[in-house]
């Protein structure tokens, strides 16, 4: 076994070229006459020695290394966003001037401590006001609860201030939006789209 390792590891010993030109590797193994014993390739042992013969196959050639392809990275493709809400809504009407109708009626609604806003309805919901609550004696007593029910007055804007008012109503609509908590964006933005669309769509986006 040692000396077929042996011969093993000097048969990968050769030169390159020579296991390039040659298909096998001739091994001899030559026993002196003293016991000594030598191993060489393609020429026969000495005179007077034991010859062994032995022929290796060379091993087939290592294939050329070839780098691993280098990856090509595709890019995401490219998706267009849809443009915002606001941004086509803001796009100029076409409808004609000749086709558009007045806007809807608007109201100016006075509240029981002299606060006005503007409504579309004419008679809106009744209110509960809180009331002061005393005590039997008279003090003030923030333990009771009571209040009193009232109904704002409503009376219809003139048709030649109802743009102007509608207007209005659209930036107290766009403020109610802007500064809105985070519950009720969706509702504030769909209600300053109507808004918007009526105005636009109107004689008051002439």
């Amino acid at each position: 076994m040692r000396v077929l390792l042996f011969t093993l590891l000097f048969a990968m010993a050769l030169p390159s070229q020579a296991r390039t030109h040659a298909s096998s590797v001739v091994i001899y193994r030559c026993t002196a006459a003293s016991g000594e014993v030598t191993l060489q390739n393609d020429a026969a042992c000495p005179k007077g020695s034991h010859q062994q013969k032995q022929v290796i196959e060379s091993p087939p050639p290592m294939p050329a290394y070839r780098p691993p392809p280098t990856p090509v990275v595709v890019p995401d493709p490219v998706v267009e966003r849809a443009p915002e809400a606001a941004a086509v809504t803001d796009a100029p009407s076409t409808i004609a001037d000749k086709d558009r109708l007045p806007p809807p009626a608007l109201y100016q609604c006075n509240t029981y401590d002299n606060d006005s806003y503007l409504s579309e309805t004419a008679t809106p919901e009744p209110r509960c006001v809180r009331l002061a609550t005393t005590d039997l004696q008279g003090a003030a007593n923030d333990a009771g609860v009571a209040c009193q029910m009232v109904t704002d007055q409503c009376q219809r804007v003139a048709d030649e201030g109802a743009c102007k008012a509608w207007k209005q109503r659209l930036r107290e609509a766009q403020s109610t939006a802007t500064f809105a908590r985070s519950d009720d964006v969706a509702a504030t933005t769909l209600e300053l789209e109507r808004v918007r669309t009526i105005v636009r769509d109107s004689t008051c986006g002439k």
